[in-house]
């Protein structure tokens, strides 16, 4: 923002010199990019009186006139301009003069005359838009001055940064200088002299939607001229970066970077009228098909979204953006109704964005306003129409939400404070910083909270004793919202460069988990097992859904979400094939598969640790998941033996490895065959319960589990259509208890043994369709505390069984803790086993 020193000098009084004040307010934060000298190019241009007027021998249009500058001998120029007259002050460019743009002044002949320099407008100096006559200067301005000592400026171009929307105006940053200073400052007069009859006479508002415009404060003012601004008016708008147009546009312009507050004049006449006379405006949000011509003569097509201030007959600007060309303020307007609003931040912007509209106004609305903005900047408006354009003030105004806001109350600790910047301000000395940026602070009563941090749900604390103060906050200070925000005041305020430069003294605590624990241990179990990780690209092609998603999604365990049903789609994606979230990882770990093949590389074992997401209705929520795939040769050929591709039992390998490493129970395997993904013959449900807990009975049950997925051979159907020229392709998904955030089971050591182990042989004859998970089971349930260990260590088909059997050998380990076992010990467990073998599964002993 550019800000003319001389009217910050009108809100606080300034003793420091240009640099000295850019350096204080850079520090304070409010960060002076650049300093610029209104009038330094003004070389040889001093205060002139004319002493007479009289028309050129030879041209109609020109005159002679005789200027003193405070020199013994006056001066001779010629002039085209008409508004001159003897006794006027006037500028004067002397010869050799330089002028704005570099134009040089010499002595020259008009028409046979001689002319000693040149009388100047405002435009030719830049202080004014008039370009049509010479800048008549008040009549006690010193002869002989030079004009840059009169009309000179230095104007700071401040870089306010996006929270500080109060600070975008000429009174915030009077407010910032007051702060770094100390000194006080003030507001500018504001109330207008009124005149019957009352606005309500008038004028009418209705604002149909109050969430988009929470308030609305409007002004008559009747009997106006429309004219230029005064001369000073016009240099401090062109110098702070605006172009003047007329007295009451620049009156609007003048308030919107004096108080921060954007407003809108509209022509009366333009208005229609309601059925009691009054113009009637309406706040609302546009119609289908409505079409309005802006003041840059667009015609636009507003949308359903678009806010409007508009009358019975249609829309008369886009609210916070730009007025319309009909309600324009011209040089035939009389009464002038002036708008001052607020408007959401969020639809401004938005609409900004749409219309590819952005202006001073709609900065500051984007940045939200002060809501009594709204009533001192309509009284500001009118008061300076009134008095630069001769209008009268009707009293009152229509105010559609007159009860402003008290101030809000924000908690804070001062030994917090101190704490966050590494300083040692005692209570009173951070009141007192406080106190020069307009907060004031109480002592808090028991039990208020403190707010830490902010957001939808903020979160609070109750100081539980610490000495806590409430910061009062100004009604212009959106930016205050938690604790650390009054921290941030006090170091601005003392200054950032007396900060003591030190590390944080906060005690660390001697050792922390890592979330990543149980991940890290996966990845490092898995690469020494041979695989490869990768990292595929959470965004997938909107069919990978239907081709590879599962039909029963693997339930989640430990702390992570279940899954949700419901893809979630990008709203803008730089392609269809990064359009949809993925849900599952197997369809991403299956297109590495194909780059790799395509590649010439036929030997693969990958995995990937990645998450899965999905939407509930409107709830988002997204779970973690090992995928892995193998295929090609699992142990390559060799002169003994012949290659081993990759099957079932890598995978199921794979899983009991994990399970060992995690410190869960052994997995228990169902075979699956209602996934179109997988190999109807070749597939198992996978669960592990802790090594503490069980999963139940049922092989599917999930009570307790630790693990849960699905693994098996890729479908020869899939296989064929991705083209993976592979016989074989496993694959597995598993939701892992920790994956999320766990740790790691603590190791525990275990003494060896002081008895021998007892080990026994049992081969169980079972059906062919049993799975070899539920004899474990059987075992394992009727072999009493005894039992150890269970290892199946051969599966036989063939005579002497019968053509529906096969033979499970299982090697059993016994031992007692406190004594050596007996053969009857070990032929009671293996009876009991028996017993229970043909019960649960059908099964006999292999004699």
């Amino acid at each position: 923002m550019r800000v003319p020193l001389s009217w910050l000098r009108d809100y606080v009084n300034v003793d420091l010199g240009p640099e000295q004040l850019a350096e204080r307010l850079t520090l304070l934060g409010m960060e002076v990019k650049g300093i610029e000298q209104v009038g330094a190019d003004w070389q040889d241009v001093v205060v002139g009186e004319l002493l007479t007027v009289a028309p050129h021998p030879r041209a109609d249009r020109l005159s002679l006139t005789t200027v003193t500058v405070g020199t013994d001998e006056p001066l001779s120029i010629v002039c085209g301009a008409t508004n001159i007259a003897p006794g006027q002050r006037v500028p004067v460019a002397l010869p050799g003069a330089v002028l704005p743009g570099g134009r040089r002044i010499e002595r020259t002949e008009k028409m046979g005359v001689v002319s000693d320099g040149m009388l100047c407008s405002g435009d030719e100096l830049r202080l004014t838009t008039d370009a049509d006559g010479i800048m008549i200067l008040p009549a006690d301005t010193p002869v002989g001055r030079p004009m840059a000592d009169l009309y000179g400026d230095v104007v700071l171009d401040v870089d306010v940064k996006p929270n500080r929307g109060d600070a975008l105006s000429v009174v915030g940053l009077a407010r910032e200088v007051a702060a770094a200073t100390g000194a006080a400052a003030r507001l500018p007069e504001s109330a207008p002299d009124e005149a019957a009859p009352a606005v309500e006479e008038h004028l009418s508002v209705d604002v149909r939607d109050p969430a988009l415009c929470p308030r609305f404060v409007g002004r008559w003012v009747s009997g106006v001229r429309i004219g230029p601004s005064p001369d000073r008016v016009q240099a401090r708008l062109i110098a702070a970066g605006m172009r003047p147009v007329s007295n009451v546009v620049d009156a609007s312009n003048y308030v919107m970077l004096e108080l921060g507050k954007p407003i809108h004049t509209f022509d009366a006449r333009a208005v229609a009228l309601d059925d009691r006379g009054r113009a009637a405006l309406t706040v609302r949000l546009a119609e289908p098909g409505e079409r309005l011509e802006t003041l840059d003569h667009v015609v636009r097509d507003l949308d359903p979204d678009t806010l409007l201030i508009a009358d019975r007959r249609g829309p008369l600007a886009i609210a916070g953006l730009m007025g319309g060309a009909m309600s324009e303020v011209g040089g035939g307007t009389t009464d002038v109704i002036v708008e001052s609003a607020i408007f959401d931040p969020v639809s401004i912007r938005r609409t900004g964005q749409r219309f590819a509209l952005r202006s001073e106004a709609s900065l500051r609305f984007e940045k939200g306003q002060e809501f009594r903005l709204a009533r001192l900047g309509a009284d500001r408006c009118a008061r300076l129409i009134a008095q630069w354009a001769g209008g009268a003030v009707a009293a009152g105004s229509v105010d559609t939400a007159a009860a402003e806001p008290e101030p809000t109350h924000l908690a804070f600790r001062p030994a917090r404070v101190n704490r966050l910047l590494g300083t040692a301000f005692s209570t009173g000395e951070q009141r007192a910083l406080l106190a020069r940026v307009g907060i004031a602070t109480d002592p808090a009563s028991a039990g208020t909270r403190v707010t830490i941090a902010a957001g939808d749900r903020p979160l609070d604390l109750d100081p539980a004793g610490a000495e806590t103060l409430l910061a009062i906050v100004p009604t212009w200070r959106r930016d205050l919202a938690i604790e650390a925000d009054v921290a941030e005041e006090v170091a601005r305020v003392s200054g950032y460069e007396n900060v003591p430069s030190i590390l944080p003294d906060t005690p660390m605590p001697d050792w922390r988990p890592s979330p990543l624990e149980v991940r890290d241990a996966i990845r490092e179990l898995l690469a020494g097992a041979g695989l490869t990780e990768v990292v595929t690209h959470a965004l997938v092609a909107p069919g990978d859904e239907d081709r590879f998603g599962l039909h029963k999604d693997i339930e989640s365990v430990g702390d992570d979400p279940q899954p949700a049903r419901t893809p979630i789609t990008v709203t803008n994606p730089l392609s269809r094939d990064h359009s949809v979230l993925r849900r599952g990882i197997i369809g991403s770990l299956l297109a590495v598969v194909s780059t790799n093949l395509r590649h010439g590389r036929d030997e693969i074992a990958i995995f990937e640790l990645g998450l899965g997401y999905g939407r509930d209705g409107d709830q988002v929520r997204e779970w973690w998941r090992l995928g892995f795939a193998l295929t090609g040769p699992a142990e390559p050929p060799a002169w003994n033996r012949p290659a081993r591709p990759y099957d079932v039992d890598d995978a199921k390998g794979i899983v009991e490895l994990l399970c060992r490493c995690l410190g869960f129970g052994e997995p228990r395997l169902r075979a699956d065959a209602t996934e179109p993904v997988f190999h109807a013959g070749r597939t198992a449900r996978v669960v592990a319960a802790r090594s503490s807990d069980t999963a139940g009975s049922d092989s599917a049950g999930t009570a307790g589990a630790a693990l849960i997925g699905i693994v098996g051979e890729l479908h020869p159907g899939l296989v064929a259509d991705l083209d993976l020229r592979s016989a074989r392709v496993i694959v597995g998904e598993l939701a892992i208890a920790g994956l999320s955030g766990g740790r790691m089971p603590a190791v525990r050591s275990v003494p060896p043994p002081r008895h021998p182990d007892v080990a026994r042989d049992l081969a169980v004859v079972v059906a062919a369709d049993r799975p070899a998970g539920d004899v474990v089971a059987a075992i394992r349930q009727h072999g009493g505390p005894l039992l150890r260990v269970v290892a199946l260590f051969d599966i036989y088909r063939g005579a002497p069984l019968a053509q529906g059997e096969k033979s499970l050998a299982h090697r059993l380990t016994f031992r007692a803790a406190e004594r050596t076992l007996t053969e009857d010990d070990v032929d009671a467990a293996v009876a009991a086993i028996t017993r229970g073998l043909a019960v649960d599964v059908g099964g006999r002993l292999r004699t």
